[in-house]
């Protein structure tokens, strides 16, 4: 029915997501079908943590091109920003 791992597929680690640490926000790679609240409930079941606010962003596909002339898409993803309650943590390294 609900699966948390199948909502949260991994937490997004770069220089922004490093930086907003510093604030209680995190970033996460979600799946493209899931909601806030089903984020929500999944972030806190799996890190045991209080959420207070999830943004979320969708990522659209790239245009990249491999050696000369083939062409190619990067694949487009979702992400979520996830606030947490003052105090509470997640070890994402």
């Amino acid at each position: 029915m609900f699966n948390p791992y199948q909502i949260i597929k991994y937490p997004l680690i770069t220089e922004k997501a490093t930086a907003l640490e510093g604030q209680n926000k995190y970033l996460f790679v979600v799946d493209k079908k899931a909601r806030k609240t089903q984020i929500k409930m999944a972030i806190e079941q799996i890190y045991k943590v209080t959420v207070m606010k999830v943004a979320v962003v969708r990522m659209p596909a790239k245009k990249k091109r491999y050696r000369w002339f083939s062409e190619g898409y990067t694949s487009s993803y979702k992400k979520a920003i996830v606030t947490l309650k003052e105090g509470d943590k997640i070890a994402t390294t």
